[in-house]
């Protein structure tokens, strides 16, 4: 296997800072972007569907520095596209976007089985190739979100991939929904780079209960909680880049930190984060399926799944911003849970017969106050 880059910290540029306004902070970004830099690391991940990323992009990083200086990675969104010829025009609009005439690393956007059959549809694979030969894109690969038979099925059909980003970090490397060790080993057996995206599993991991986050802390006082997490995802033999959505100047110095003369961490470590992510399973869950039978009847229109996922997170890795938003999102467009009348229908529906009218009393006690 041939590593293509050797920037171990991938600078993710999906969660920049916001004004007030909305709109990306372009001076605080300018500056993250420097200090990354500064430190060796070149490696810069958007997307096209990333709002505003992309012009951020070209803004913070290629206007300012260098372009030998530096590698930019980006996206083709299938599901945007309803005939073969769009894959030219959203690849010229991201290169218009990033103000550069070619992309270091290009890759088709999460290929689940769902958006495979529109990859192969438009033959996104052919079109990489073409690219290649012209030029416009260095390198080709893709992420995903599926399945560790739809991955080896299209690394096999499609030699030309030269590397995959996936989701893995410590929680997921035994979680039988995302199943990152098998997907790891998948790319492993096809000798390809991986490039790690969400090792920080979008912040869940930056801060643990006390149980947890008391272990890793007797282990290394200095180290931050979220610093394991990336230590953990850099550590894996086959990785090329860890990336981390990096939203303020003080991610990117821990970050910075955490990687800058990088050691892998040893067996005894490794086993220690995932007996803590074992520790993080075991933590009582509502057994909600998600299956929204609940809210038809609902007179205050609560989406109470949702209501019940961000409970969940808050429950399984403590209070967080991330848990936070997680019901700032479930309440955004319907009723709040402190507004749960108890009128019981959700529970009367409910297959897996949970008492709703509580868990919303609790939710309003943990996100309400």
């Amino acid at each position: 296997m041939k590593l293509l880059s050797q920037s171990k910290l991938g600078f993710g540029m999906m969660r920049l800072p916001r004004g007030e306004d909305g709109e990306i902070d372009l001076v605080r970004t300018g500056k993250m972007v420097d200090d990354f830099l500064a430190k060796g690391f070149t490696y810069f991940d958007t997307a096209y569907v990333y709002n505003g990323s992309e012009v951020a992009v070209r803004k913070a990083l290629v206007e300012r520095h260098p372009r030998e200086s530096f590698t930019l990675a980006s996206k083709l969104p299938g599901w945007l596209m309803e005939k073969k010829e769009d894959a030219d025009r959203l690849f010229e609009e991201t290169c218009t976007r990033l103000g550069t005439d070619y992309i270091d690393f290009y890759l088709l956007h999460n290929v689940t089985d769902e958006h495979l059959e529109m990859y192969d549809k438009f033959d996104c694979w052919s079109w990489a190739k073409q690219k290649k030969a012209e030029g416009k894109i260095r390198h080709f690969g893709f992420s995903s979100h599926g399945t560790p038979e739809m991955l080896d099925k299209v690394l096999t059909d499609h030699p030309e991939v030269e590397f995959v980003q996936l989701q893995i970090n410590y929680f997921d490397w035994e979680n039988e929904k995302v199943k990152a060790k098998e997907m790891y080993d998948v790319v492993a057996k096809h000798d390809l780079p991986v490039v790690i995206m969400e090792p920080v599993r979008g912040g869940s991991l930056a801060s643990l209960p006390d149980e947890p986050a008391g272990l890793l802390k007797k282990a290394d006082p200095d180290a931050s909680i979220a610093s394991w997490a990336v230590k953990f995802a850099a550590s894996l033999p086959q990785v090329m880049t860890v990336l981390s959505g990096m939203s303020d100047e003080a991610q990117v110095a821990d970050n910075l930190a955490s990687l800058s003369d990088f050691k892998p961490l040893d067996a005894e470590q490794s086993k220690m984060l995932l007996d803590i992510a074992g520790i993080l399973r075991s933590y009582p869950t509502v057994p909600c399926t998600g299956c929204k039978y609940c809210v038809d009847g609902c007179p205050m229109k609560i989406k109470i799944p949702a209501v019940i996922s961000a409970l969940n997170h808050q429950r399984m890795f403590g209070s967080s911003p991330v848990a936070d938003k997680k019901y700032t999102d479930a309440v955004k467009d319907g009723g709040k849970a402190s507004e749960c009348i108890g009128c019981g229908a959700c529970a009367s529906a409910c297959p897996q017969g949970l008492d709703i009218p509580e868990l919303m009393k609790e939710a309003a006690a943990v996100f309400e106050r």
